[in-house]
């Protein structure tokens, strides 16, 4: 039987749904315990109204976010971003036309257009990160948050669950609008563009993809999935969870004890590690291979435009160039920013925190740990140049008068992509505060905020 111990609830509206009218701290007497991910320093978290956000008191990571009817909310946006991508899936994307000949694509051609061209594992990347997983995220967050309001989990709602935490990063509808905008600006001076339906549709689809990932409150559906056992006896707050032989799991967040190296999370049975294996050499073998991937993707063409006959291939730096002499500048300043700023200095920043580890005290922990995020946070941005070579190879295709070819550069810099965000996920932040013990802080709750926005 699990140890829980309950609190009486207030009456219920009726046909309100239970498990969004009940956080977890109404349901439970007990303390609640988190080992923060990025500085694993054990705290309490205290009562969240809707809006307010408990985070490390350590390294200011949120622990948790508290939202109102996160069930429905999350369940109604989901739907609603479904719909979108049906509708967007369903019509002609966008149009162009020069000199009586023009081309109409649908958004799938971005992708499929590729295979024609030798370039499989790239029309497989487009098509996975702009279609593919973001259906399956939404269609997750659907059975799940259908389960909860009935009070009767789906099956399969914890593994589920479980998935949806790794599959935010590689999702990247937002990243595509960009590109979308961009590949547009290109060529409006060369042709006549016409955007269709579905253009509006996706624009409207990534906006409420972004609204569900950030509606969902794991806690709260954590606990409703298969409550909160009860931590580890002996676990003390204001000191780090890896000092007493415990870990808080990077999924569920909950606290568990660490007996061997392949103990899995005792409510999400996720894979649990007091310090990710081998996290430095995995992450300098992914930012050498990236390094190496950068070179040919800077040399060698992303892609050739033929025109009137004439065949110009263009690197990158020559299609920032391009987009210079067009006057073009802010799109110029976002490609240059997003295709050489963020890789270059994804790589420095990454192999700087690894060399500086050694080096790290409870001073710079905070501003290198802020350095983390930041990294984690931009790799994505960069697929912006992929999805721009997608969406020009597919529309401008109107024989020797005007088309465009994808070149070996696209392959390159897209595993440099990859590579980059594989390396930051493979780093362990926690190892930045390793070095020494706290002796500033040992406050026991975590802090409460109200939520941004």
């Amino acid at each position: 039987m699990p140890h829980y111990s309950f609190i009486k609830r207030p009456s219920l509206p009726v046909n309100s749904p239970e498990v969004d009218c009940f956080p977890p701290e109404t349901r439970t007497q007990r303390r609640r315990l988190r080992a923060c991910h990025e500085c694993d320093w054990v705290s309490a978290l205290p009562p969240l109204k809707s809006g307010e956000k408990a985070t490390c008191p350590r390294c200011s990571h949120v622990l948790v976010k508290r939202h109102r009817y996160p069930a429905q909310r999350s369940m109604a946006l989901a739907l609603a971003s479904l719909i979108a991508l049906l509708v967007a899936i369903s019509f002609p994307f966008v149009s162009f036309s020069v000199s009586g000949v023009g081309n109409r694509i649908e958004l799938s051609q971005t992708a499929t257009t590729l295979i024609a061209f030798h370039q499989p594992i790239v029309a497989i990347a487009v098509m996975m990160t702009i279609l593919v997983l973001p259906a399956v995220y939404l269609v997750g967050v659907v059975w799940l948050q259908f389960g909860l309001l009935r009070a009767r989990p789906m099956p399969f709602s914890r593994d589920i669950a479980r998935s949806l935490a790794h599959l935010t990063p590689w999702m990247m509808a937002d990243v595509f609008i960009i590109g979308a905008l961009v590949s547009l600006i290109k060529i409006a001076g060369m042709a006549q563009i016409e955007l269709g339906i579905s253009f509006w549709a996706f624009c409207l689809f990534g906006i409420l993809l972004l609204m569900t990932v950030q509606s969902i409150d794991g806690d709260w559906m954590w606990f409703s999935l298969e409550g909160e056992p009860l931590a580890p006896e002996g676990t003390l707050t204001g000191t780090t969870a890896a000092n007493q032989g415990v870990t808080g799991c990077p999924t569920c967040g909950l606290v568990n004890r660490i007996e061997h190296d392949r103990q899995r999370c005792l409510r999400c049975h996720e894979k649990l590690h007091t310090r990710l294996p081998h996290s430095l050499q995995r992450t300098w073998a992914l930012l050498f291979a990236a390094t190496v991937m950068y070179l040919p993707a800077n040399l060698y063409p992303i892609m050739t435009t033929t025109s009137l006959g004439n065949a110009t291939p263009s690197t990158i730096i020559g299609g920032v160039v391009q987009l210079i002499q067009m006057g073009s500048w802010p799109v110029a300043a976002v490609i240059f920013v997003a295709s050489v700023i963020v890789p270059v200095g994804k790589l420095v920043a990454l192999a700087w925190l690894c060399l500086m580890l050694k080096r790290s005290n409870e001073l710079n922990a905070q501003s290198r740990t802020r350095l983390y995020r930041l990294t984690e946070f931009i790799g994505r941005w960069s697929m912006v140049d992929v999805f721009v070579v997608a969406i020009l190879v597919a529309l401008i295709r109107a024989g020797s008068l005007m088309s465009i070819t994808p070149g070996p550069a696209a392959l390159a810099f897209g595993a440099v992509v990859v590579l980059t965000m594989l390396a930051a996920m493979t780093f362990d932040p926690r190892l930045i505060w390793d070095t020494q013990p706290s002796r500033s802080l040992r406050r026991k709750t975590a802090t409460k905020e109200p939520v941004d926005g």
